[in-house]
């Protein structure tokens, strides 16, 4: 099984970016997926999750109302769109899969992407 993160990269405060997450090797069509983000110096974090039909999504405060999850289950992918970016959104971003509870928790996820930088300059 394996996760695919694309999409970080260099942005000025106030700009967007998209990641993408897509899965192989088996589907998850029937669980949770969700966002996460490390900072230099800090513990992972929680940013936004997703159930397995859409319809229920989650998000830290801090990013409520300026990132919006969505997966597309045909294409076994979830995304992140990141806008009104600020310098405090810096972090490595990891995408997961495989809740079926406890979407906010680290422990609910089995499955890990290897992580994309996203850097918001001031």
């Amino acid at each position: 099984v394996q996760l695919q993160a694309s999409g970080g990269g260099l942005v000025q405060a106030g700009g967007s970016l998209r990641l993408s997450c897509a899965a192989s090797g088996r589907t998850f069509s029937s669980s949770g997926m969700g966002w996460f983000r490390q900072a230099p110096g800090k513990e992972r974090e929680f940013v936004a999750a997703i159930s397995w039909s859409g319809s229920n999504t989650y998000y830290a405060d801090s990013v409520k109302g300026r990132f919006t999850i969505s997966r597309d289950n045909a294409k076994n992918t979830v995304y992140l769109q990141m806008n009104s970016l600020k310098p405090e959104d810096t972090a490595v971003y990891y995408c997961a899969a495989g809740a079926v509870y406890g979407y906010r928790s680290y422990g609910s996820y089995d499955y890990w992407g290897q992580g994309t930088q996203v850097t918001v300059s001031s």
